[in-house]
């Protein structure tokens, strides 16, 4: 009796060993773990509907591109909903809203310029051929990190934080917005920033 006993605590104790975990391939680790942007050494390209899975050089460029572009637009964005909410405007803008009411009140002779900018820039600045995604200096427009790239080390530093911070923009301009629809309160904790405000307030 006694030895059946432990028996059975001895198997039931066998439930609570850690099982052996085999290391498996998904489509959180593939070719493009050591990229610029990678989210942690363990998690690698962060591609969990595995796009560029398979290794495809040409679409993880494309995709990269699009990206930094949205990131870089979302920072400008973020920027301007702030500087615009605390009061700054462009002479002449003075009576102009903030926030997305602005969206709303924009008017045609308002968003001409601003899609004819838009355009300009699309024509203008091009990718150097050869070079990392999001690279435009091949246009005669100074583009590009400066001075501040001295060496390799530099670029890659820069890239990343470039990278990181449209991330964080990206989403930076969607919660303003949800917050603003939610309460009028797109800051969440204050009503608005006290910036630099070139145009005065």
């Amino acid at each position: 009796m006694k030895s059946a006993l432990v028996a059975a605590l001895v198997g039931s104790a066998g439930a609570f060993a850690p099982a052996p975990v085999a290391k498996t391939s998904t489509a959180l680790n593939g070719a493009f773990d050591n990229e610029i942007g990678a989210a942690s050494p363990e998690l690698g390209c962060w591609d969990p509907l595995g796009y560029v899975t398979d290794g495809n050089q040409e679409r993880f460029d494309r995709l990269r591109g699009v990206e930094l572009k949205h990131g870089r637009i979302a920072m400008l964005a973020t920027w301007g909903y702030a500087t615009t909410w605390s009061g700054a405007r462009f002479p002449g803008c003075e009576d102009f809203p903030a926030g997305h009411e602005a969206v709303l009140k924009i008017g045609t002779e308002n968003l001409i310029p601003v899609l004819l900018t838009a355009g300009l820039l699309e024509i203008t600045w091009k990718q150097k051929e050869g070079s990392f995604p999001g690279d435009f200096s091949a246009t005669k427009f100074p583009v590009g990190f400066g001075p501040f790239a001295r060496n390799e080390a530099d670029m890659i530093d820069l890239r990343t934080r470039e990278l990181n911070n449209g991330r964080a923009a990206q989403m930076g301009i969607l919660g303003m917005m949800v917050h603003e629809q939610l309460d009028g309160k797109p800051f969440i904790f204050f009503d608005k920033f006290d910036i630099y405000a070139p145009f005065g307030n």
